[in-house]
């Protein structure tokens, strides 16, 4: 079990690690290998990793499990050829918590002044050759000798013995250090924060059977982000602001005049000026949003949090100004109690923070609520927004006469 949770945050780990040279690298687990690190354009696998935690210390052997598995799951992995200019074929890398012993060819294929690839190969055809060899590497030492000659030097000049790896319960360690977390009260709250969310990931990177929760891979900059997140939640360092508010031209507004939003407006009596006003709240709210997340100041999730609470503002606020509507009360003052339903959620959701802990742009959250009073898939659902007491209702008739 161990061994399981520990190819989990070793993943993290490596992932973390890379980020400072690579930020847009992705990882992935269970499919080439036990993790893989994948080229972000193109996902072709830029390293194929086998993890192999021991708790107690020791020496890896050249006829053991450990190394002997790993080689025959990268033949099966991988397509080696005899041409030496094909393409070139990812690193293929043993992370283990044991050492290489000097001398033997696990010690030369460690990355550093010691490798020597032609050593190492000559010395794993011995190995590989010895009928005195334990049977439960027999078959894959065979495998290994069924490829040709120009096949096994590809194979093993691919190879990197990672040894003296950290075992389990040092992790946190190097991953705190990686992430960049600096050690302080609230560091091993951040830790957690960014373990918990990397533990939900890591169920759906492993998911195979269903197509709509299986995730195929997470990138360094998204790692990076939710570190921000959870650093921010702390910290209390806002999100950057690069929108600049001004009033839409006609050509701007021209776009929204068949939306939602613009009708929820309406319903509730709202001059043409004020609808310009709150446009320009949405439409710089919209441009904010997408720019945080074009750049990973802030993840999809986060966003979704920030949501919920200001679904959350607007339905205490609905609810309070409608209980007393009824079937005697006209539309007149339905109208009028739709503004006031609008004017008290701008004034709550405008000192809503985007990342808890900080402080963010009163517009911001004037726009987003009216971006959730603009998207028709909530229509109908619990996460519905809108100002008029019938607002269910209209949108409902609103989206039908779209559609016809």
């Amino acid at each position: 079990m161990t061994g399981y949770l520990y190819q989990c945050e070793l993943a993290l780990l490596e992932l973390a690690r890379r980020s400072w040279d690579n930020i847009t690298v992705e990882v992935r687990m269970e499919l080439l290998d036990d993790i893989e690190f994948l080229h972000h354009e193109t996902k072709d696998p830029l390293e194929l990793l086998q993890s192999k935690h021991r708790e107690a210390a020791g020496q890896l052997s050249e006829t053991g499990k450990d190394f002997w598995r790993s080689v025959a799951s990268w033949i099966d992995s991988l397509k080696v050829s005899d041409d030496p200019s094909a393409l070139q074929l990812p690193i293929l890398r043993l992370v283990s918590t044991q050492v290489a012993k000097d001398g033997t060819f696990l010690h030369w294929l460690r990355s550093g002044s010691d490798r020597n690839v032609g050593r190492a190969l000559a010395r794993m055809e011995e190995v590989a050759n010895d009928a005195d060899g334990p049977g439960t590497t027999a078959g894959d030492r065979a495998l290994f000798m069924e490829l040709t000659s120009a096949q096994r030097h590809r194979l093993v000049n691919a190879m990197v013995v990672d040894d003296g790896a950290p075992v389990m319960s040092d992790l946190d360690h190097s991953l705190a250090k990686e992430l960049g977390i600096t050690p302080s009260e609230h560091a091993g709250a951040v830790l957690d924060e960014i373990k918990g969310w990397w533990y939900r990931v890591a169920v759906r990177l492993l998911e195979r059977k269903d197509p709509a929760y299986i995730l195929a891979s997470v990138s360094a900059e998204e790692l990076m982000c939710r570190r921000d997140e959870a650093v921010d939640r702390y910290t209390g360092r806002s999100l950057p602001i690069t929108e600049t508010l001004r009033n839409l031209t006609e050509a701007e507004m021209a776009p929204y005049r068949d939306r939602l939003v613009v009708s929820q407006m309406q319903w509730i009596g709202l001059r043409n000026s004020e609808i310009a006003m709150h446009l320009r709240d949405y439409h710089y709210a919209r441009a904010q949003r997408s720019e945080w997340l074009r750049n990973f100041k802030v993840t999809a999730d986060g966003l979704d949090a920030y949501e919920r609470d200001l679904h959350y503002e607007w339905e205490s606020v609905f609810r309070r100004r409608t209980r007393r509507v009824d079937d005697e009360t006209s539309e007149a003052d339905r109208q009028n109690i739709g503004q006031e339903v609008l004017d008290d959620t701008m004034e709550k959701v405008a000192d809503k923070a985007a990342r808890p802990g900080t402080s963010t742009a009163p517009w911001i959250g004037r726009g987003s609520i009216h971006d959730l009073c603009d998207r028709a898939e909530y229509v109908g659902s619990d996460r519905a927004v809108g100002w008029h007491p019938d607002h269910s209702r209209l949108c409902k008739n609103h989206i039908e006469a779209s559609d016809q």
